[in-house]
């Protein structure tokens, strides 16, 4: 149901260290750019990511409540996530761990304060 999501950012060249790290992670290339925005995703493929200055000239702001996740591989690549969020300027908001219910997650946000989810559901084990 979801084709892609947009977060605001009042730093594109720095938003796009943080999501060029984080999708090369996981295999997805940029898939349009211009001045004030780019995405991530595969055509076809799952939902994408994008960033953007915010079309009415004001100044991009967190929504409380508001979370991206992104599904991961495994827990191996759940704990990578957080780890090249962290080395590109975002900001740990629940290191990686099971959650219960066989869901091992990792929480952080993006350099302008959005906060992202890298998750998998390796089952109750955690394995």
């Amino acid at each position: 149901m979801i084709g892609y999501v947009t977060l605001g950012t009042n730093d594109l060249t720095r938003a796009a260290r943080f999501y060029d790290a984080i999708a090369g992670e996981l295999g997805v290339p940029r898939f349009m750019e211009g001045d004030n925005h780019i995405a991530w995703g595969v055509a076809g493929g799952g939902a994408g990511v994008a960033v953007t200055k915010p079309f009415d000239g004001n100044a991009a702001s967190v929504g409380n409540g508001t979370m991206v996740a992104l599904e991961a591989k495994g827990p191996e690549q759940v704990d990578r996530l957080h780890a090249i969020a962290l080395a590109n300027g975002g900001s740990d908001e629940g290191a990686p761990g099971k959650r219960g219910g066989g869901f091992y997650a990792a929480y952080f946000r993006d350099p302008d304060g959005n906060k992202l989810n890298a998750f998998c559901m390796p089952g109750p084990d955690g394995e």
